[in-house]
């Protein structure tokens, strides 16, 4: 049965999550399937271990001193996947253990939350926030008939035609606090979730009909994306060194009526050919990818434990569709996708509290209509830039259109930031291979601009490969926000990129996979 997730750049939802992984278009680093270890009783263990570093590119002003070229990052992590097949069943189970160092940039970082505003959380201690042992998949597979399978157990569903956006790939949420949504493989961010994953194929009719379940037995922090907010080096400028998750400040409830994440979930997905068009339509119950601030001040639905409010994921309905085709005038391949995401929630408020807590205003409920279009292509280069084969290249526009807008709503983007969301917002992305060496050197080049509201960012890499083993990393992650909030600073302007100022990496990444 295959039903694995795609090797994709990491992803999530809303706004943000339409930028994760752009600078990505490579393998997942699993084991080779020469490289697996075959057990007594034909238990097959594969796995890598992996390391990286990154550096600041940029000085962020949050802290005393000038970060530029501090070390920002030293993590490694161990991950071992084991496949056993007993009679009719196959099992398979993930464990991945991560350790990161405590660089001096992250000690000015805790010693700030310890002394600051909102004290006494998990900010004083970021290392622990990303340290993590857990068992990340563990399901078995069984065919009742030669058309039913059947998954059960902790798992991974992608779905959707395209790797960059998330239209209505929305099952599960990311984990974007240690490497925000940057890092190259899903896998390592995404939250594997316990589901009921059935899939029944349809010959007669080219397609197959995928059953999704979401019983509610997972832990609450797996549902929806997790962002820094207690201060960590990704926390959106100008906020690290804030614990926004310390006693007397901001808090999560997973029980809100609207948003309770033990209720049950799920949906369903038709996938099919016709003609040399491949589509899929689906209907999925979900929960809102982003948090929103239940205020304190202006309650919805119920009123918040935290002083300020709670952060809460209401359940939103996502009915999409998708196709692709080869285009062969041009040698391409479309892939366009189209979702009406319903009762979608907003923070309200742009100037709430004289513009000292935009976003706290309440929240509003809007449907939205998200589509994008993305063109694939491979262009032959080889003469000019002297690549072994032909580059790959792919663009895409994505955008998110509010229905029933209205500019007095005083939506925003971004609870704490006082910029408004706009009725239409589009972005452009793509990326671009140049293999060297018989694949063995792969520079890319990868970039964003948010075309509403004028935000980039660039991501150059070089990846290197020796053998069926070792893999290196290097790559600039460098943003060029239109505008920025700064440290104190009452705003109407910085958009989520904005967010990310002053905090160009360089990263390198190494792996020995077996």
């Amino acid at each position: 049965m295959k039903m694995t997730p795609k090797a994709s750049p990491p992803a999530g939802a809303g706004w943000l999550a339409a930028l994760i992984g752009l600078g990505c278009g490579c393998p997942t680093a699993h084991a080779a399937e020469e490289g697996q270890t075959d057990l007594l009783g034909g238990l097959h263990v594969s796995g890598y271990v992996r390391t990286w570093a990154s550096f600041n590119l940029e000085n962020p002003p949050e802290t005393a001193e000038n970060d530029r070229g501090d070390l920002s990052m030293l993590r490694g992590a161990l991950s071992l996947n084991a496949d056993l097949k007993t009679g009719p069943l196959n099992w398979k189970a993930v464990v991945r253990a991560d350790r990161e160092y405590r660089t001096k940039y992250l000690e000015r970082l805790e010693n700030i939350n310890r002394s600051g505003t909102f004290s006494g959380g998990p900010g004083s201690d970021v290392v622990g926030l990303y340290n993590r042992s857990e068992i990340r998949e563990l399901f078995v597979d069984a065919d009742p008939t030669d058309r039913l399978h059947l998954r059960l157990g902790k798992q991974q569903v992608v779905w959707g035609e395209t790797d960059f956006f998330h239209l209505t790939d929305l099952i599960h949420g990311f984990d974007f606090r240690w490497r925000s949504f940057l890092e190259r493989e899903n896998d390592e961010v995404r939250k594997p979730l316990i589901l009921l994953n059935a899939k029944l194929d349809v010959p007669e009719a080219n397609g197959a009909l995928q059953l999704i379940v979401r019983p509610g037995f997972n832990r609450d922090r797996d549902t929806g994306n997790t962002y820094d907010l207690s201060g960590g080096r990704w926390a959106l400028q100008p906020n690290k060194g804030v614990d926004f998750l310390a006693p007397g400040a901001l808090t999560y409830d997973y029980r809100h009526p609207d948003a309770n994440t033990k209720d049950t979930t799920g949906g369903l997905r038709w996938s099919g050919i016709a003609g040399p068009v491949n589509y899929s339509v689906s209907y999925l119950k979900t929960f809102n990818p982003d948090p929103v601030v239940n205020s304190a001040f202006v309650p919805y639905g119920k009123a918040p434990v935290g002083t300020l409010g709670d952060f809460i994921y209401p359940k939103i309905d996502v009915i999409g569709a998708s196709v692709s085709g080869e285009l062969t005038a041009i040698d391409a391949v479309l892939n366009g996708e189209i979702a009406y995401q319903r009762k979608v929630p907003y923070n309200v408020g742009s100037n709430f509290f004289d513009g000292a807590l935009p976003g706290f205003g309440g929240i509003t409920r809007k449907n939205v209509v998200v589509s994008s279009i993305r063109l694939d292509k491979q262009l032959r280069l080889q003469e000019l830039l002297g690549t072994n084969a032909p580059s790959f290249a792919s663009i895409q526009v994505f955008d998110t259109w509010i229905q029933s807008f209205n500019d007095g709503d005083d939506l925003v983007q971004l609870a704490g930031y006082g910029a408004k969301v706009k009725k239409h917002t589009t972005i452009l992305s793509g990326f671009i291979t140049f293999p060297y060496r018989h694949g063995t050197v792969n520079p890319q080049l990868a970039f964003g601009t948010d075309l509403s509201n004028g935000d980039a960012f660039l991501i150059p890499s070089v990846e290197f490969q020796w053998g069926n083993h070792w893999r290196l990393v290097v790559e600039g992650d460098l943003f060029f926000p239109k505008n920025q909030k700064r440290p104190g600073e009452v705003e109407t302007s910085a958009h989520p990129i904005g967010g990310f100022a002053h905090n160009s990496q360089l990263l390198l990444r190494a792996t020995y996979q077996f």
